[in-house]
């Protein structure tokens, strides 16, 4: 199982030294990957009550490519993942060539995590439709997996027409690995029928939640089989918040995410009154320090 660190978005400030000591830490203590979250605007709980207990706009968040060109710059090893983009309220060509841009940038060490999001004011300040995101999120993978592969491309589709044209670079991969963020049963079988992996939203803290956990990936092998695709093909990457005053439950989450067959789990440190990125860095040793 390969060992990720969720990027600590709303608590590591906007310091370009202070990203690059956290991350630079983060690749020195032998993690394979690192998770970013994306949000483009926060909405003003003041104001969209609908939001209280999500993200706000007093929340950080770093724009994903951008972020992850200045990273590329100085890691060697560290897969950059979005954990995830909200695909459907970017443009897809656009979306195409920024992780073209990054893949290239990082020797093809992107991982496109996607997803539809929940946050409907993103969506009307970026001029896109939030009500056929999920839909229309099929078309955008077709779209950029035609663009990463091919030199020129001539595509008509419900909402994408382009015209006999295509990316300079290409990507080191071809295509760039899609991954499905959500738990609905549509995200599963979108998942089952065009993904390469699935980041689960659940947590398998106890016995109930752990059968959750076990049923949506036996749910999701059914979707596979039903697909006609290799559920070997399939990445599942889980996540646990790591509160080393707690550690018989972050241990518990750990193994029960090894026993329901994960690739992939990813350390989360924000949210537990750490002081400074320091202590950040600290609760990641402990956490590799676990696996040996």
């Amino acid at each position: 199982m390969k060992l990720g660190a969720v990027f600590p978005q709303t608590e590591i400030g906007a310091d370009p030294q202070v990203i690059k000591y956290y991350v630079q830490s983060v690749e020195t203590l032998g993690f394979e990957s690192l998770l970013i979250y994306d949000h483009v605007l926060g909405a003003d709980h003041n104001v969209h009550s609908q939001y209280v207990g999500k993200y706000s706009l007093e929340d950080t968040f770093h724009e994903p490519f951008v972020l992850f060109g200045y990273l590329a710059a100085f890691t060697k090893h560290l897969e950059l993942t979005t954990n995830i983009i909200i695909l459907g309220q970017r443009q897809t060509a656009l979306v195409a060539k920024q992780a073209a841009q990054v893949d290239i940038l990082t020797g093809g060490r992107l991982r496109l995590g996607i997803g539809t999001g929940w946050n409907a004011v993103e969506y009307e300040a970026l001029g896109e439709n939030f009500h056929d995101r999920g839909i229309r999120s099929e078309e955008q993978i077709e779209v950029l997996r035609a663009l990463w592969t091919s030199e020129s491309i001539d595509y008509t589709g419900r909402w994408h027409r382009i015209h006999h044209a295509g990316l300079r670079p290409l990507p080191v991969q071809k295509p760039i690995p899609i991954w499905f963020g959500g738990n609905a049963d549509k995200v599963l079988r979108r998942t089952a029928k065009i993904g390469n992996g699935w980041f689960p939203q659940y947590t398998p803290r106890d016995k109930d939640s752990r059968d959750t956990t076990a049923q949506a990936i036996a749910t999701l092998k059914e979707y596979c089989l039903q697909a006609g695709r290799d559920w070997n093909e399939i990445g599942i990457e889980g996540r646990v918040t790591i509160d080393i005053n707690k550690p018989d439950e972050w241990k518990y989450q750990v193994e029960a995410w090894q026993e329901l067959g994960a690739t992939h789990v990813s350390a989360i440190t924000m949210k537990l009154g750490l002081s400074s990125i320091d202590r950040h860095i600290e609760t990641l040793e402990v956490f590799k320090r676990y696996f040996g």
